[in-house]
């Protein structure tokens, strides 16, 4: 079955946010530990995240 067009874009999306976290990841290095630290909880707290966009995916 093909994918619909909107799939398509969420899956986009999807490709962008790697990309993003790929910069992030990119950037870490040149962090202090203070700053990793600020980071992490920042990231932490973010909402919504991964895990709840793969929860209400895998909801029926």
């Amino acid at each position: 079955m093909p994918l619909s067009g909107e799939a398509i874009r969420l899956m986009n999306y999807i490709d962008d946010v790697a990309v993003t976290l790929r910069r992030v990841l990119a950037t870490i290095p040149s962090l202090t530990q203070e700053e990793r630290a600020r980071v992490a909880e920042h990231l932490l707290n973010a909402k919504p995240s991964a895990e709840d966009v793969v929860e209400a995916l895998s909801a029926r």
